[in-house]
């Protein structure tokens, strides 16, 4: 929230200076970003009045003004901005100031006639991003006077953070309240008196969704001026707070809001038809909505609405068949609370963030309605004039917010803070929080006001006591505490082991977001059904990820995107599986290689990572938790990888995993400009780490044969690999795959796979016929098993 200083020493002035009040505030909770000018330095910048324009003698859109700049002191001026008119009063830079775009002013002279200053705009005093012409300053301004003075520009504005809770503070009237509490000083709000009503005109008002919105407060005020404008005062406080100026009508309602912190809306009148119904939406109803979209409202969307259509959103924004506008002369005013979720689910659901639901989704005072009707009639009678009709106000008790009396214990006080807060300090605090109290022993009864709808616990109470205290008040302590060492089973494979073990082979952890697109979820992982978020934060982060794959490969798509094209990265979190009305998160690793192999260099050429890169990767994993001589890598069909480039990791019958090349089709629908391979490993599984024995090494001779032998292409090597050493026995103490061969003396469709087989026993030294028995039992295994022949 961002709020002009001044207007806040308007309600309230503590004896603090800007800096110091906003530390004040920041050490309270309500955290104070940035204070800054509103204005940059206008020395020798004044009101001027414009006493007379003639033509300029030489230049069509150039004219010759005569000014009148205080102590009946006249300066010619040229000027072209075409809205200069005599007897308007606009700012005036004299000779020696210096403009924010840091041009100096001087007499001059413009195509042949003299210059002794320069009107100015509101974009050139440096108060406005643009603008068209000169800024036209009300009546009431003394032509000499400092436009600085006259214009309040010795002023800053406090960029103040709100926590969600404090949707109290989003008003001066808020603020306020909040310093006083902070500092003792005496609140002066401006008074608010009811306004009698000058005709007879209302309009029924049909709360059909009373749950919803249990108090609407609506006013009819009848022959407007359409031709008024928001006075300068009120345009300059709207600026200041980051709002531009619209409309004369929508301008007191902003101002209303900023002031108050109730949100208000302005119908024409003149637009609507019967009664106004606040009720739900149903099916195939259209709305256009102020900012020209728009939107079919989901069944149950709260909606304003006349006899023959709906009218705005409620709470969020309104609609353009309704809108005020330059030929307006009868309004009906609105102001009302809504139940905050319900405004929070449907300005989500519609991808609307607005003034109005930011704070109608963290909190409205309930009281504030028809308090907040009464301080606009005022200021709309006052700028657009007009005969104010009757209040009509509409309310369901039962579904307003009912205010919970909260016991608070002395003893609760002190166990908490670690202090014990003098009865006297804790009534001052919470008195000047606007709490009522009824003292009981050492304890207290104490009800919270109406705007403080986020106290509703004893802690919630004994916070507010902590942070207006002053944290800085309380002891600083060593903490005490007993620590135990947590003993951690050597069968463990810890993640930093595991992190470690990735970072020696070159990769980087990311941590990517558990809300991922429902699109991208779909692509990775259809046969899945994914666990839809009921408030998503955008809807590309829709859903809970069932892998860690989206993120993974979002990172790689940022990253090409930014000239890295080698990329090889990894993450360590949950998954989110919904299993019969259940959601198991399952902790898992994932990654995923992109670019060159390895970094360039002069000692090998350049070549892409593929399937077999990432394969070695997740054998040095397995091989840290003892899995690799038991894990399988079987070929499998998965949708997010290539059909002929994936497989599956088993480890004594469970899936550990999956590796494979990205299917093609999908790097062209997420745009990686490069191949990428994917895995994912079940942490359950692979931090069970097979704990090693030890063998006394043999002292006798191994012997090593070597075999070739031909088999189908489609035989996996794997499979090969498992037969040999099931047949070898106890006497294979090492196994390799050393070749592979297609070509002259293989036929298509058949390849040769050459083998390393080294026997050795552990108590004598093996014969030839030992080791023809094992070779002879080996062949017999691959040709009954997989067809394989010896090559000649």
């Amino acid at each position: 929230m961002k709020i002009s200083e001044k207007w806040l020493r308007e309600w309230i002035a503590p004896k603090l200076d800007a800096r110091a009040l906003a530390d004040r505030l920041t050490m309270a909770g309500l955290e104070v970003g940035a204070i800054e000018p509103v204005a940059p330095n206008l020395e020798h910048v004044v009101v001027g009045e414009i006493v007379s324009i003639a033509p300029h003698p030489s230049a069509d859109k150039l004219r010759l003004c005569r000014v009148n700049v205080g102590k009946n002191k006249i300066l010619d001026i040229v000027c072209g901005a075409a809205n200069a008119a005599a007897g308007m009063k606009a700012p005036v830079a004299l000779e020696g100031a210096v403009m924010p775009n840091g041009m100096k002013i001087k007499k001059t002279e413009i195509r042949g006639a003299a210059s002794s200053g320069m009107l100015c705009s509101a974009s050139e005093l440096g108060i406005a991003e643009s603008s068209e012409g000169l800024l036209s300053l009300d009546r009431d301004a003394r032509p000499g006077m400092s436009i600085t003075d006259y214009l309040g520009l010795d002023d800053t504005t406090l960029e103040i953070d709100l926590t969600p809770n404090r949707g109290d503070c989003l008003s001066v009237a808020g603020l306020a309240r909040e310093v006083a509490a902070l500092t003792g000083a005496r609140i002066k709000p401006p008074v608010v008196k009811r306004v009698s009503a000058k005709a007879r005109r209302k309009v029924s008002i049909k709360l059909d969704a009373g749950q919803d919105c249990p108090r609407y407060v609506g006013r009819v005020i009848s022959d407007i001026d359409p031709a008024a404008i928001t006075p300068l005062w009120m345009k300059e406080k709207l600026r200041r707070s980051g709002l531009r100026s619209i409309h004369p009508v929508v301008d007191v309602t902003n101002y209303v809001m900023l002031e108050l912190g109730q949100h208000m809306h302005a119908f024409d009148l003149d637009k609507l038809q019967g009664a106004i119904h606040v009720r739900h939406a149903v099916e195939n109803e259209s709305l256009e909505l102020l900012d020209g979209k728009r939107i079919n409202p989901e069944p149950g969307s709260l909606l304003i609405a006349d006899d023959r259509q709906p009218l705005a959103l409620a709470g969020i924004m309104g609609g353009l068949s309704s809108a005020v506008s330059d030929t307006t002369h009868h309004l009906f005013l609105e102001s009302a609370w809504f139940r905050p979720e319900t405004i929070s689910v449907r300005a989500r659901s519609h991808g609307l963030q607005t003034d109005s639901s930011q704070r109608f989704e963290r909190g409205v005072d309930p009281e504030l309605p028809a308090r907040a009707m009464e301080r606009a009639t005022a200021l709309l009678l006052a700028i657009v004039g007009g005969k104010p009709g009757p209040i009509t106000e509409q309310t369901v008790r039962r579904h307003l917010p009912r205010v919970t009396p909260v016991l608070l214990r002395a003893d609760r006080i002190q166990r908490l803070l670690g202090m014990a807060i003098p009865p006297r300090i804790v009534e001052n605090i919470l008195a000047r929080l606007g709490m009522k109290l009824k003292k009981s022993g050492k304890n207290w009864t104490v009800i919270p006001p109406s705007w403080r709808f986020d106290i509703s616990r004893e802690v919630d109470l004994i916070e507010e006591i902590a942070r207006v205290h002053g944290y800085d008040k309380f002891p600083s302590r060593q903490p005490r505490m007993a620590m135990a060492a947590r003993p951690v089973p050597e069968s463990d494979v810890d993640e930093p082991r595991l992190r470690a073990a990735l970072v020696d082979r070159d990769y980087q952890e990311v941590i990517t977001y558990s809300f991922v697109d429902p699109k991208i979820q779909a692509m990775l992982d259809p046969g899945v059904t994914p666990l839809p978020l009921a408030n998503p934060i955008s809807a590309d982060m829709a859903v809970m990820r069932t892998s860690l794959w989206p993120g993974l490969l979002q990172a790689i798509l940022y990253n090409q995107n930014r000239q890295q094209t080698r990329l090889r990265l990894f993450e360590l979190g949950r998954r989110f599986l919904a299993r019969d009305d259940d959601l198991t998160q399952e902790y898992v690793l994932g990654g995923a290689v992109s670019g060159d192999a390895t970094p360039e260099q002069w000692g090998a050429p350049r070549r892409a990572a593929d399937f077999h890169d990432v394969k070695s990767d997740i054998e040095a994993l397995l091989a840290l938790a003892g899995m690799d001589e038991e894990a399988q890598f079987r070929p499998v069909r998965h949708a997010a990888l290539h059909p002929g480039q994936a497989a599956e990791i088993l480890y004594q019958g469970q899936q550990l995993g999956l590796v494979g090349l990205l299917h093609p089709a999908l790097q062209a629908g997420l745009g990686l400009s490069q191949p990428a391979v994917l895995f994912e490993l079940r942490l359950s599984i692979l931090q069970q780490q097979k704990l090693p024995v030890f063998r006394d090494f043999s002292r006798f001779p191994a012997i090593r044969r070597d075999i070739a032998i031909i088999v189908n292409e489609t035989t996996p090597a794997q499979a090969v690999l498992e037969s040999v050493r099931n047949a070898a026995g106890e006497l294979l103490v090492n196994l390799e795959l050393f070749d592979e061969y297609r070509g002259k003396g293989v036929d298509s469709g058949r390849k040769s796979l050459a083998l390393g087989l080294t026997l050795q026993h552990s108590s004598r030294t093996l014969n030839e016929t030992d080791v023809e028995q094992v070779m002879a039992e080996v062949m017999s295994t691959l040709e009954s098993k997989l067809g394989a022949v010896p090559r000649q």
